[in-house]
């Protein structure tokens, strides 16, 4: 007995006059799978939220959503979905409430057919049911955004970059509340340029220019991290960063943080590297063995395309 992917892409793509968005993209999301699409600004992700949501039409391939052509069958697509864009696109003149009953009336169902389901986001809202959705935090609007696309009860949740420009402690809050959405069936596919979320998918897809790089379960794309890897500081980082650079042993070397990453060949060798800088009076510096995350990947990937 075979399972129709709730989310099924083929051999997608699309142009927005000569600038190629999405670049013959293909993959396919389990049933009560969370999915990540990571990328950065620009990488093609909003394009693809766009036609699963049935409001752009590919240029060329396929999309199908709970079985459902995006193009052919899009009324129907539209009844199976929740969609979370990623600018705020509720009304900010209405309420909290009058936001969440009218987008239940869109779908003929009232609240209370589906509280159960958005209870646990808008728990923290209910104290605030007269608020004006615009004059919300960011966090708040998060949640309420998040309850009116869920409200319908639908089968695939589309959430494009949904903790962009909220605080790290309701980007949090928001992760326990899509696992514990996934728990409940539903099949989510997530897009961040946070690299740290990345992890709590079940699987990521990594795209960049329109293309996927690579696609696997978070452990299974660091298995693709087989060069050695360093962290390095000292009391001048750009200087550093330059002559880190021009080693021959260094593959790559770039900021991570508050420190530097040095991707190096196994000829590398911390000692032989401190012994050089100091010759050319950087002092005061300490290279030590780091380990990998799928920010390190991302960036190995895209140098890899580039050559």
């Amino acid at each position: 007995m075979t399972t129709t992917p709730p989310i099924q892409i083929s051999a997608l793509s699309k142009s927005y006059g000569k600038l190629l968005a999405v670049d013959n993209v293909s993959l396919s999301v389990r049933p009560g799978e969370m999915f990540g699409l990571i990328g950065p600004d620009g990488a093609g992700k909003s394009t693809i939220y766009r036609i699963l949501a049935t409001l752009l039409q590919a240029d060329g391939g396929t999309a199908r959503v709970c079985g459902l052509d995006t193009r052919r069958d899009y009324r129907r697509v539209r009844n199976r979905i929740g969609y979370m864009p990623e600018r705020f696109s509720l009304y900010p003149d209405l309420t909290v409430n009058e936001n969440l009953h009218f987008f239940a009336s869109l779908f003929g169902v009232s609240v209370r057919d589906n509280f159960d389901l958005i209870a646990p986001v808008f728990s923290q809202l209910s104290r605030f049911p007269d608020r004006r959705a615009g004059a919300l935090s960011g966090g708040m609007k998060q949640k309420l955004a998040l309850s009116c696309a869920l409200i319908h009860r639908p089968d695939v949740l589309l959430l494009d970059e949904p903790t962009t420009g909220v605080d790290a402690v309701s980007r949090s809050e928001f992760w326990d509340m899509l696992a514990t959405l996934r728990e409940k069936g539903i099949t989510i596919l997530v897009s961040t340029s946070y690299m740290d979320e990345a992890t709590l998918c079940d699987r990521i897809a990594m795209i960049n220019r329109g293309r996927i790089l690579d696609l696997d379960t978070p452990a299974g794309l660091l298995t693709r991290l087989d060069e050695p890897l360093f962290d390095a500081v000292g009391p001048n980082m750009f200087a550093l960063l330059e002559r880190l650079r021009e080693m021959p042993d260094v593959v790559d070397c770039y900021t991570f943080g508050a420190t530097l990453h040095v991707v190096a060949t196994h000829s590398f060798t911390p000692s032989k590297a401190l012994a050089d800088l100091s010759a050319k009076g950087l002092n005061d510096v300490k290279i030590t063995p780091a380990k990998g995350d799928i920010e390190d990947l991302f960036i190995k990937l895209t140098r890899n395309e580039s050559r």
